[in-house]
């Protein structure tokens, strides 16, 4: 069932330039989903290393675990195959077989051994996955990968599920005077809360980096950006956020994350991260409004990102944004039933620039007209300050609206 895309969208998609030494193709594999591409290959060249995050939901998916286990055994990578309309989580032995079979299937037609194979699938948990329909497929796929623009809008497309837009991001940086290229792609939309729904991100780049360096970078980056991001409060059985590095650019050796040399590359690394994860809140599903939640002045960043979250993921805080209703009264219930350090008598809110709460009462100059206003829009910033301390967070979500229950009740019809 397709939906119409989301107001938050963007008005225009990035064009990704290519990537040396990745291919990307994308087929019609019938696995749910009628008269559209649900799966996406991915051949990497020698050489190409790999890093991972992964859910930290205690039912992963069988693709999670061969993912990490497969990481575990050696960051050489050859090729990536994600599939959309089922999760292949929830499934026993059933699942980790075809696992099995999708790596050794990939295996052969990308010409390297199934451990050289990652694995992602998003969709419907507890269907088993049938995947001997991927058998020709991905040998199909493989013979007409290529490097274009529009396979990464093509990549982008196939592992959607209920999202509404393919989510694409790419910057280009230099390390010690070689210039590289980060391109990223991601997918979410609903079960979105994760813990590193159903969420998939997939960058690459040409840099030459060792895996212990892209790992330490990419658990950084995800701190800061998808850790940051929050639709309904669910975190999936399958969150997989993968960094490859092909090492074509050729730029001077890096032997820690920490290296001056790297400054430039991880400051983008971080950027594209925190943009796809800003594109997934955008098509919440349902979303109409696109909501950023800062909280400062509380005892340290971990308590302040914890009633962050306590505010993004409170329905009635969202079923507020969704009607344009600036109810602090609603915020205050989050901040406080977040469990962290507050101080009911030194708190303040802000929706925009209208600080509508303060000292724990309602603002002396409090302005019903203008807090309306500040709600009216379709990005909407509500600020908390506890007045305890330092910490700070900044988190991303949306609004709560009809549609989210319209889209889920029917998820499985």
């Amino acid at each position: 069932m397709s939906h119409p895309v989301s107001p938050l969208a963007p008005k225009h998609q990035p064009e990704l330039p290519p990537i040396a030494g990745v291919r990307l193709a994308t087929a019609q594999a019938g696995i749910r989903y009628r008269g559209r591409t649900d799966v996406l290959l991915v051949l990497l060249d020698p050489g190409t290393r790999a890093a991972g995050v992964f859910t930290r939901s205690k039912c992963p998916s069988a693709a999670v675990d061969w993912c990490r286990e497969t990481l575990g055994g050696g960051q050489s990578a050859r090729a990536l195959v994600v599939n959309s309309g089922n999760a292949n989580a929830f499934t026993g032995l059933k699942g980790r077989e075809s696992v099995r079979l999708t790596a050794e299937i990939a295996g052969k037609a990308a010409g390297c051994a199934p451990g050289e194979v990652f694995i992602a699938s998003t969709g419907v948990i507890g269907e088993p996955l049938d995947a001997t329909k991927f058998d020709g497929v991905l040998a199909e796929c493989a013979g007409r990968t290529g490097p274009g623009a529009e396979r990464w809008t093509e990549a982008a497309s196939a592992i959607m599920t209920t999202d509404t837009f393919p989510k694409l991001a790419t910057r280009t940086v230099s390390i010690g005077g070689t210039a590289v290229t980060i391109n990223g792609i991601a997918k979410g939309a609903g079960m979105i809360a994760p813990d590193m729904a159903t969420m998939l991100s997939f960058v690459f780049t040409d840099a030459d980096l060792p895996a212990p360096v892209l790992q330490a970078l990419l658990t950084k980056g995800v701190a800061t950006s998808f850790n940051c991001c929050t639709v309904d409060g669910d975190t999936s059985t399958s969150d997989t956020l993968m960094l490859f590095a092909t090492a074509k650019a050729c730029n001077a050796p890096v032997a820690s994350a920490e290296d001056p040399a790297l400054g430039e590359f991880a400051a983008a690394l971080d950027d594209l991260l925190a943009e796809l994860a800003q594109l997934v809140a955008r098509d919440g599903e349902g979303a109409r409004k696109f909501v950023t939640v800062e909280v400062g002045g509380a005892a340290d960043d971990a308590s302040a990102h914890r009633i962050a979250m306590s505010i993004a993921n409170s329905p009635l805080v969202k079923t507020a944004v969704a009607g344009e209703d600036a109810n602090w009264g609603r915020v205050v219930m989050a901040v406080g039933k977040a469990g962290e350090p507050a101080d009911r008598d030194r708190l303040a809110i802000w929706f925009g620039d209208v600080r509508v709460a303060v000292e724990g009462a309602r603002d002396p100059g409090y302005d019903e007209e203008a807090a309306s206003a500040a709600m009216r829009g379709d990005a909407v910033t509500i600020r908390v300050d506890l007045g305890l301390g330092a910490g700070k967070a900044r988190v991303w979500t949306c609004d709560l609206t009809k549609a989210y229950v319209e889209i889920n009740g029917d998820y499985r019809s």
